[in-house]
């Protein structure tokens, strides 16, 4: 129970909403590697609309750190605690022998806050890279961390130690560097719990001085009770910071526990969305109902942009001044 647990639906998933489960053998393949290997995946955590898709491609993004979450923020899944699991050292060879196993040339990893452990869960990420490299260094891999902030009263000193923590991570050398920023400004007190705007695009600027070889990425949900305009302007503060992949996606509520859905936009306002984007000069844009962080993260193909006909269509922007698009 929480206090949105008497908010009943405001309205009925509409169809563009509505995706296809995949082909059951192949679902069970990818989930019994990470059953066996007693892994988590955010695909199932955080139940994710596109997992059938995904693990019908053999595909999954990797949740480090164990099952629960030291924050609570209104909108996830994930479990949330203030005793979280001890940290487990073999969980980097798990993960690295699933994705060994199922032969994964392109891996994400994210993973829960761990504000109880002293580097704020760097070390997860950097430890799960170096095991996947050591059995396949031909992998890709993809980061989308927690801000790795807290602890600190003093703004200097916490300023510093997320800096440290940043810089462990990308001095690991991923392919892509995603922190998202969920919401726009004026929500981000109400849905993201323990985390804040400006410590976001603070964590996102300095990855692009810490390492500008690496491409950063960020993500919005909508239908939280933003404007257009809101969302237009967060764009705007993430290229401020040189963020350069956005991913735009609905916002689908797991459960009546969690905060209500305040309304579902259509496509083509994803697709105008995903038009804008390209204008401020993201060099690459996925933006779209069933849009999410990781998805077809690994694609060489061309940008994807919200299209009338569906709910995904190709486009192509590479901004003056900018390298091409990279592979996620």
């Amino acid at each position: 129970m929480s206090r949105y647990s008497t908010i009943k639906p405001s309205e009925r998933l509409p169809d563009w909403l509505r995706s296809p489960i995949g082909n059951a053998s192949e679902l069970e393949a990818v989930q019994g590697v990470v059953k066996q290997q007693r892994l988590h995946t955010i695909c199932e955590e955080g139940r994710c609309p596109n997992r059938g898709e995904c693990y019908a491609a053999g595909t999954a993004t990797f949740l480090l750190g164990g099952p629960i979450c030291t924050r609570s923020c209104a909108f996830c899944q994930v479990e949330k605690g203030l005793a979280p699991v001890p940290f487990d050292p073999e969980e980097a060879e798990r993960v690295a022998e699933a994705v060994h196993t199922l032969g994964l040339r392109y891996v994400v990893l994210t993973a829960v806050a761990r504000d109880d452990l002293a580097d704020h869960g760097a070390s997860l990420f950097t430890s799960t890279m170096a095991a996947i490299r050591r059995r396949n260094p031909l992998v890709a891999i993809e980061v989308l961390t927690p801000d790795f902030w807290g602890g600190h009263r003093d703004l200097e000193e916490g300023q510093r130690a997320q800096r440290q923590r940043l810089a462990q991570v990308l001095t690991a050398e991923p392919v892509c560097f995603n922190h998202n920023l969920e919401t726009v400004q004026r929500l981000q007190g109400e849905v993201r719990r323990g985390a804040t705007y400006a410590r976001s695009l603070g964590l996102l600027a300095a990855a692009r001085e810490l390492a500008p070889q690496i491409p950063t990425k960020s993500g919005l949900m909508l239908g939280l009770g933003e404007s257009f305009e809101e969302v237009v302007q967060a764009m705007r503060d993430l290229r401020a910071c040189d963020c350069q992949r956005l991913t735009l996606g609905q916002y689908l509520r797991p459960s009546l526990a969690h905060i209500p859905v305040a309304r579902y936009w259509r496509p083509e306002e994803f697709e105008k969305l995903g038009a804008i984007a390209q204008d401020l000069g993201f060099a690459q844009v996925r933006s779209g109902p069933l849009v999410r962080s990781s998805y077809h993260a690994g694609d060489e193909a061309a940008p994807l942009v919200a299209g009338p006909d569906g709910p995904l269509c190709r486009g192509e922007s590479t901004p003056a001044g900018a390298a091409p698009a990279g592979q996620s």
